[in-house]
Formats: structure tokens, sequence, C-alpha cells
């Protein structure tokens, strides 16, 4: 190595060759005097999320406790024991976690290379269900004996694959040729295939959820007009051919605005809401609930939030709407950081998914909003669903653990994206510098 390869730090008031000899030993005692420590090992477990993990690990723990309670009674009748459907929900939970820590360890640029092969799998679901799905109450949702609902996995399905395109098409998202067109379209279909079985509470979680998406990868206000002027025109539209309980939940609904007495309400709701009134501030007591005994519809899937209500009062309801606020702002904490516009978009849609399933379960049992059969996410006694949730969580992780590596990575300097939410000059609402949307 040349002298000129070194720094040259040269005293004014000493000529620069008899500093140089003196300067150059100096520079390699303190090169090894300053020299970093060796970077902390991180291991799995370091890098996994621990807020995300305690909030999701209450409300898992507030779904096993509440799904006994919800069930004993019609467990020892229908199968000889109280804890039979315990045992069946612990299962589930315990399968959702298994996947979990399998999701959270899987880096996302594979999941993004196999986005169109999931959203093809998707499909090919919805089209099965259609032609071999289990009949019951008149729709068609679940295969394997009511094992699974595909219903579910294009929810998921339908972000991973939106999370890969959106981010590919940059600003082009803007573009009414290259973004508008081909998101309308493949919701459509999607949409489509699902409101067929028929399952317009899915439908309306997948628009959602990819509406909000395509907002945030950068559509402009005129596009996100369109949409809704689409979304209204199409409600007008396929009213009339809608399913005989589909229309009449929404007559009823309609018909309620106008009511003055809530317990005037339709049959589920007004029993949820009875519920809620018995249970007042502090709850009759865990395991107390009357309502239900029969009275309640779905106490153990749907309807779970009443008896939360009932049993715990507003202030157990209030808290676990809380842990959902929670679990939404810290999944938005972990799309803002990072590293690019697709885990970013990624780690967003997860988020307003689940958003958006725990809000219209609460508001249909709070009679905002007319029923829609969605179970409340990480509570309500579930199969598919809560194994489809703890993958969306696996990919939270996985998008948190890459953001910890590369801050601890000796390119931990290089920025990572940085997100615009602003909308102005109609811009794509994340950066395109560095890796964004790309596979780094």
């Amino acid at each position: 190595m040349t002298d000129q390869s070194l720094p040259q730090f040269v005293d004014d008031d000493m000529p620069a060759t008899a500093v140089r000899p003196a300067i150059r030993g100096a520079a390699r005692a303190s090169t090894e005097a300053v020299a970093p420590p060796a970077e902390r090992k991180l291991t799995f477990l370091r890098t996994l999320d621990k807020p995300l993990l305690v909030i999701v690990s209450m409300l898992l723990m507030t779904g096993v406790v509440m799904v006994f309670s919800a069930t004993f009674d019609w467990s020892l009748i229908e199968f000889g024991s109280e804890t039979a459907v315990l045992v069946q929900h612990a299962r589930n939970v315990g399968i959702g976690l298994a996947v979990m820590v399998i999701f959270s360890a899987l880096d996302v640029r594979i999941v993004r290379r196999l986005s169109v092969v999931i959203m093809l799998l998707a499909i090919s679901f919805l089209i099965a269900v259609l032609m071999f799905g289990d009949d019951t109450f008149g729709a068609r949702r679940a295969l394997i004996a009511g094992r699974f609902q595909p219903g579910e996995f294009s929810e998921l399905a339908m972000i991973i694959y939106m999370s890969a395109w959106l981010s590919s098409k940059q600003r082009r998202v803007s573009s009414f040729t290259a973004g508008l067109l081909p998101f309308v379209m493949l919701v459509t279909i999607v949409i489509a295939l699902v409101v067929l079985q028929p399952d317009f509470s899915t439908a309306l979680v997948i628009v959602i959820s990819t509406s909000v998406m395509f907002f945030m990868a950068g559509a402009d206000m005129r596009q996100v007009g369109i949409i809704l002027l689409v979304l209204v025109v199409g409600w007008f539209v396929t009213r009339p051919f809608m399913p005989a309980y589909v229309t009449d939940r929404l007559d009823r609904f309609d018909s309620s605005l106008t009511i003055t007495d809530p317990m005037m309400v339709d049959y589920h709701t007004r029993q949820a809401l009875i519920a809620f009134f018995s249970g007042g501030w502090t709850g009759v007591g865990l395991g107390e609930s009357r309502q239900k005994f029969l009275a309640l519809p779905a106490a153990h899937t749907d309807s779970i939030f009443a008896v939360i209500g009932e049993e715990l009062g507003v202030v157990g309801a209030s808290g676990v709407v809380l842990l959902y606020v929670a679990l939404v702002m810290r999944g938005l904490q972990i799309a803002w950081r990072a590293s690019d516009s697709y885990r970013m978009l990624l780690a967003a849609g997860v988020t307003i998914w689940i958003a958006a399933k725990a809000i219209l379960n609460i508001a249909v049992i709070v009679a905002l909003i007319p029923f829609t059969g969605l179970p409340l996410p990480f509570i309500s006694f579930g199969g598919s669903s809560l194994v489809v949730l703890m993958v969306g969580v696996g990919l939270l992780l996985s998008v948190q653990r890459d953001t910890i590596i590369r801050q601890n990575s000796p390119e931990r300097r290089k920025p990572l994206a940085h997100h615009d939410y602003s909308g102005r000059d109609r811009r794509a609402r994340v950066s395109r510098a560095g890796h964004s949307g790309g596979d780094g």
C-alpha cells in the first residue's frame, strides 16, 4: 500500500516529510485502538418483533378463554365433553403458531417470487369450491369436509400478489392502462368467484384491503373516485340478484335505521345488544353469560365479541379493541420502516386486512352495519381462518426481521425506503430509491 492510500494528517508547524512516518505508525495504532467491536450475532429470536408477538399472544389467549366460555355447555351436549371444542381450538392455535414461526423465518422475497403461483392457486380453489364444495345453508364456501375455506386463503393471496404487482409498477400505478384497469379487472374476477359462493363478507374484506393498498402504492384521487363509483354502481346493479338471505339482512338493516328503539332490530343484532346491555361496565363474570345458551347465534364464532361484552363488560370489550388498535399501529410501524415498497405494501396490506376483519365483526355486534358473518381475528373459533391469519402475522414478522437485519448489517448506514403518504404531485407514496420495488 502506498503512502497516498493513507490519510495525510499534517501539522502546519512541521514539515510534511518529518511527520509522515510518525503519522503512519499512529494511524496503524489508532486503527487497532478504535477497531469496531465484533458485531453481536443476531439470532432468530433476537430479530422477532416482541411488541407484535405480545399483542398477538394476548389476543390468542383471550380467544382460548372466551371460546371455552362460549362453548362448554354446547360442547358437553354435542360431544359429551365440556372441553371438546376447546381442544379443537387449542389444536388450531398450535398449528397457527407453528405456521407463524415458519413464515417469519422465510425470506419474503421467496413469497414474492411465488406470488403468481399463490394467486393462481387461490383462483383454482375458488373455482373448485363452486364445483365440489360442501353445501351448507345454501352456500358453497368450504372444501375437505368444511376444514378449508378458499375465501380465507384468497384474502391473503390477494395481499401477497398485490404487494408484488403494485411494487413492480412503481410510478405507472397512476396510469389508467397500466395501473387502474388491470387492478379493477383482477379484483373483479376474484370478487365474482367469491360472491358466487355466495360470501359477501369476504368480498368486502378483499375490496377494502386491496383498495387501500392501491392508494398507498401511488394511485391518485381520480382513480380512487373511479373505484368508488364502480363499487356504488356495482352495488345497485347486483343487489336485485343477491341471494334472499342477503337482501333480507339488508332490508332489515335499512328499516332499522328509522327505528329509535335498538331492540327492534333484527334477531341476531338484538341478541348481541341484549348481551352487551346485560354486561354493563364490568360484566356479569367470566363464564356467566346467559345469552350464549341458545339465544345468541354463533356465540363462539361470529358473535364472540357479544359474549366478551356480556361477561367482561364495556371495560373488557374496550381492552380487546385496544389490543387491535395496538396491533394496527405496530403493523403500520413495521410497514413504515420496511426496506422497500414491496415489503411496505405487504406489511401494510396484512395490517389493513386484519383491521378490516376486526372492524366489520365489531361493527355488526354493535348494530352499525348489517350482519356479515366474519369471525373476530385471533379470538373466534376457527380452523383455516385462524391459520391464514397466523400466516399473515408470520409475514409481518419476516418484514420486521429483514429491517432489523439490515439495520445491524455492515451497510446499516444505507438509507431505507422513505414512504410519502401525502399523495401530492400524483407521485407514488413509496420512494423508488435504493431497493424500492426490487428484490434486495
